[in-house]
């Protein structure tokens, strides 16, 4: 995958703001790595899809110099032309530390204009502050989870071909969940960790097949948004089922975590729920 991440603060040694700089977001453009999965750019997306971003490090200054603390949950559509690389988010959210500002509401509509024009379409933010801190739960996505079984695994880049059905299943409609993806970063080189949830109905995967498949991204450099939509359309060619979703927990990292989900038409984004490895 080829990216042009020259001017991008990701891996760099860069400066910290002190005060609101929208300029500091750095959108990614999808297209390149969709074309490299078989996607055109002029061709409707075969999955709908959100990625959804938690920020546990908003600050800023109230009216009269005081700061104030929030946690910021933001939905970025899959159809957006752009997703935003995660180091500049992060510099754009501290460029709020030492800035005044009206109310939390004048807070969160900035931070959604300028998210929205860096991603190129409409994203939903929203301020969880520290009032309703103790409403806020831990859960686990839903799921059999495959990772007790015993199989042998030699291959540490992804490749559908991994992914078989279990014909003597027949058809069936199951949630399957691991806790052992991981992928990296393609500038850093740095891990990134999740727990990834398929929900589907059609021909039965074989579930050895898809762990060995999951593991298969551990030596793989991707873009957490990216790794699910390949996870997605390797699926959907190999398994053939007729309704799927793939469902991303990453852990955080720089205050942020990013959970992308991609699924047909007949499914609903998934609750925003934070795992314990969260």
């Amino acid at each position: 995958m080829t990216l042009d991440l020259q001017h991008a603060p990701l891996g760099q040694t860069v400066g910290y703001p002190s005060q609101y700089d929208p300029a500091l977001l750095f959108p990614i453009a999808r297209a390149g790595a969709r074309g490299e999965l078989g996607l055109p750019a002029d061709a409707p997306l075969p999955f709908a899809g959100v990625d959804l971003w938690n920020a546990y490090e908003v600050s800023w200054l109230n009216a009269r110099g005081k700061p104030e603390v929030a946690l910021a949950r933001c939905v970025v559509p899959a159809e957006s032309p752009n997703l935003i690389e995660s180091k500049s988010f992060k510099l754009y959210l501290n460029s709020y530390n030492q800035t005044r500002m009206a109310d939390a509401d004048t807070v969160r509509a900035r931070i959604a204009a300028d998210l929205s024009a860096a991603a190129g379409a409409p994203v939903a933010v929203e301020l969880i502050l520290p009032a309703a801190y103790g409403e806020l739960t831990l859960g686990e996505p839903e799921g059999e989870c495959v990772d007790g079984l015993d199989v042998e695994i030699d291959q540490y880049a992804p490749s559908a071909e991994l992914l078989a059905v279990d014909a003597a299943r027949g058809v069936v409609r199951e949630t399957l969940l691991s806790r052992l993806l991981k992928s990296n970063c393609p500038v850093t080189g740095q891990p990134d960790w999740a727990t990834v949830q398929v929900s589907y109905e059609g021909p039965a995967i074989d579930r050895e097949s898809l762990l060995r498949y999951v593991v298969g991204f551990r030596q793989h450099s991707g873009f957490h948004e990216q790794c699910v939509e390949r996870m997605f359309l390797d699926i959907l060619a190999r398994c053939q089922p007729t309704s799927l979703s793939v469902y991303a927990r990453y852990t955080r990292r720089g205050g942020l975590d990013i959970n992308p989900w991609r699924g047909t038409a007949d499914h609903l984004p998934p609750a925003d729920l934070r795992t314990p490895q969260q």
